[in-house]
């Protein structure tokens, strides 16, 4: 072909170019419309499964409607798992029952996505798990924890001492607690609140044996999350009276409960050496 005729040929865009016709489409444009690859046309061309069935002028061969439709076709049964020889055969064959073999997968299909949502759900469960440590979902939290409960508190916790010994310490235990386990640490939680509103309520004074024991049973408890020292006791202590939430939960059991276990907490950490004021989280 002559450069004028190379020019005025419409069947290409420039010079190593696909040709292009209005009546079909090239191997490349095919490819990338219906989302295989070039490599992928030109095998089932060779094994005879799809193959172009028209040609441009000057001798180039592209896919005609009605070939694009029939990969269309081979696309649903390759994603349904059938073989391409199996394929070639249906779409062959002017007696095969092409309907009620897409019925029979499409009943298999429906099952292989309730595995796969069974599949997806446990995955997320493990997701939830490695990052909080917590092997429960929201409903059973609740459940355990009671309807107060919020299994949104794990994620600000994680969001606020995530970084720490402490919170890698808490994710390993809670990772290998049973829900049977949660279920104990909850009644243990439910027990202590009791017995400190009782103890407030009777006058039991903070630094009193009474008192002290209270707050080594709040500081075991609390370390079976991860291991709590006094100093950190006495930050726990601060944060219930100025977080308001945390506040709310302990007044909620008994009114002033916040504040009069931060001064129980303070004076056994005080019987301990340590300064509950200027105590830090180490």
């Amino acid at each position: 072909m002559t450069r004028d005729a190379h020019e005025q040929d419409p069947t290409r865009t420039g010079e190593g170019a696909e040709p292009l016709d209005p009546d079909g489409l090239t191997v490349g444009r095919t490819a990338a419309l219906v989302g295989v690859s070039v490599k992928t046309l030109h095998h089932w061309d060779g094994i005879g499964l799809v193959r172009p069935s028209e040609r441009t002028w000057a001798g180039y061969r592209v896919y005609s409607g009605e070939d694009i439709a029939r990969l269309h076709r081979v696309l649903v049964y390759r994603e349904l798992g059938l073989p391409l020889a199996e394929i070639g055969r249906i779409l062959d064959d002017p007696h095969a029952d092409a309907r009620g073999h897409l019925r029979r997968q499409r009943s298999q299909l429906v099952e292989r996505i309730s595995r796969l949502q069974k599949m997806v759900g446990a995955v997320d469960r493990m997701l939830e798990a490695s990052t909080t440590g917590m092997q429960l979902t929201p409903e059973e939290q609740i459940e355990i924890f009671g309807t107060d409960w919020q299994p949104a508190w794990v994620e600000e916790a994680e969001d606020r001492w995530g970084d720490t010994a402490q919170w890698a310490q808490y994710a390993e235990r809670a990772a290998g607690t049973t829900p049977e386990g949660w279920k104990e640490i909850a009644a243990a939680t439910d027990a202590l609140n009791a017995d400190l509103a009782a103890a407030q309520r009777t006058g039991v004074a903070p630094g009193s044996d009474a008192a002290n024991a209270l707050a080594e049973r709040h500081r075991a408890l609390i370390s079976r999350y991860f291991d709590c020292t006094h100093a950190m006791q006495a930050c726990l202590g601060r944060m219930f009276t100025d977080d308001p939430r945390f506040a709310g939960y302990f007044d909620a059991i008994a009114p002033e409960l916040a504040s009069w276990l931060r001064e129980v907490i303070f004076a056994n950490a005080k019987a301990h050496g340590v300064d509950p004021e200027s105590a830090r989280w180490e």
